[in-house]
């Protein structure tokens, strides 16, 4: 389909949909959220020129995965965002399936793209292209075409490229899968971003000492951390444990040293980055100052979102917030990046004693931090629920698909929560940011308090949130 085709098929979905996904209860008030439409992966995350900006899977046309385009938001200040123009369309024959997920990078002073066009055939087989795209003084961008076609010796699942630069060269890291389907990670090296040579497989199933660990890879994302290497990537069929591993897929880290002249990333144990319901194919840059900043998509494929009900009104899943990470003792921390701070609408309200005295407080757009360290019990908005025992942070909520109630886990030593609420996401940050557990959930409109139970003393400390701008 062409692009004029496209363009005026999105302009009649934001006209007759924008103001039906207004009118949503549980439309996100201060997450990123798709004006219509199905959102998913974050893309092209990168600070340039004094702006942040974030690119996402987008299918505006419906609320299913399809052929994705690249939607573009940009911020000064990771709070105030505005619609930037649509950044990718799939209309050349090599992405015709899609402009599936990659990242940005800055090059000549302008923002490249490096993304994968997807290409299905009717016979069910696929084939997948490394493009790229340069940025325009109007803020579109120029497509360059495919630099990197289906490598030899693999299926057509090749995708995600994530590119960084490092003692003069161009690196990509490239989620693939092997003729005998077992998850890799590719690596490769460019002078120019268009001539890329392969360096090998730094990572998957029977690499570095692991042994069978899924069937696919998404989203690898390696970056330097404190004096380390951390993979980021979401393997595809990891089996269930009793406490670990419990989504459909997986989200998670290795922490390594990456070899750049061997091509070798040893590291160690996989660990999952976020051990709540909904967090998938994060993406990370680094900012000017130095931080090291990350955004996830609160979905997960081929699960449950497609039953959300949000869809009657035309839009389904949103971003994480912007998390800061950091390395401590070969565990990687996460916390609410400080701009966040700035919707608080006031210095809150404080409050200490036994939990179960403690007043209800609103939940529906909130932060708030708990000091404890004696059992207690929290209820939100009577959808879901968080419970410490003294040794397990339990995580429990209504699937909205089975009606079924469904937990997560968290074991250690607790001694601080930090709670960041939206109309439809709860994400928790354990022990400043040791541990997260994130997820949707779709509470009756009504129910708009939290409260806490049991005999613990607790501190209290809550803000109400303002809304985040989306011009």
């Amino acid at each position: 389909m062409s692009e004029v085709s496209l363009l005026k098929q999105l302009a009649r979905s934001l006209m007759t949909g924008q103001l039906i996904a207004a009118s949503d209860p549980h439309r996100q008030q201060w997450h990123l959220a798709p004006a219509v439409g199905l959102l998913n992966d974050p893309n092209g995350f990168i600070q340039a020129n004094g702006r942040y900006h974030l690119f996402y899977q987008w299918n505006p046309l419906a609320c299913r995965h399809g052929a994705k385009w690249w939607g573009h938001w940009s911020s000064a200040d990771l709070v105030h965002w505005q619609h930037e123009p649509v950044a990718l369309l799939p209309t050349e024959d090599y992405e015709i399936s899609g402009c599936y997920s990659g990242s940005a990078v800055q090059n000549n002073g302008k923002i490249t793209l490096i993304y994968t066009g997807n290409v299905k055939y009717t016979d069910g087989s696929r084939t997948a292209n490394q493009c790229l795209a340069e940025e325009m003084p109007d803020g579109t961008f120029r497509k360059l075409g495919p630099v990197i076609p289906l490598p030899e010796g693999y299926t057509g699942h090749v995708r995600d490229p994530k590119v960084w630069k490092h003692d003069g060269f161009w690196y990509m890291v490239l989620a693939a899968q092997s003729p005998d389907i077992k998850g890799k990670i590719l690596f490769y090296r460019s002078e120019d971003l268009q001539q890329w040579h392969l360096l090998g497989e730094i990572a998957g199933t029977y690499l570095n000492g692991l042994k069978e660990f899924g069937y696919m890879w998404e989203c690898p994302d390696l970056f330097p951390l404190d004096g380390q290497d951390v993979l980021l990537c979401c393997p595809q069929g990891l089996a269930a444990e009793k406490y670990r591993y419990l989504n459909l897929y997986q989200c998670g880290y290795f922490v390594g040293q990456l070899d750049y002249q061997q091509a070798k990333f040893p590291h160690g144990e996989f660990h999952e980055l976020d051990l709540g319901f909904e967090f998938y194919a994060p993406q990370t840059t680094e900012t000017a100052d130095g931080r090291r900043l990350m955004f996830g998509w609160l979905g997960m494929p081929d699960e449950n979102e497609l039953a959300q009900p949000t869809i009657k009104y035309g839009w389904v899943d949103c971003m994480s917030s912007p998390r800061e990470l950091s390395l401590r003792n070969g565990k990687l921390y996460q916390q609410p990046v400080k701009e966040l701070q700035q919707l608080r609408q006031s210095d809150g309200f404080r409050w200490q004693g036994s939990a179960q005295d403690a007043p209800e407080l609103a939940a529906v757009s909130a932060e708030i931090m708990v000091e404890v360290s004696q059992p207690f019990t929290l209820t939100l908005r009577d959808e879901a629920s968080m419970s410490w025992d003294g040794e397990c942070l339990m995580l429990t909520r209504r699937n909205w698909r089975t009606g079924e109630q469904e937990s997560r886990y968290w074991f250690g030593s607790l001694t601080s929560l930090q709670l960041l609420l939206d109309s439809s996401s709860l994400e928790v940050f354990i022990n400043g940011g040791e541990a997260c557990m994130t997820a949707r959930y779709f509470p009756s409109p009504e129910k708009r308090t939290l409260q806490f139970h049991g005999t613990g003393t607790v501190s209290i400390h809550h803000w109400l949130l303002s809304a985040c701008m989306i011009e």
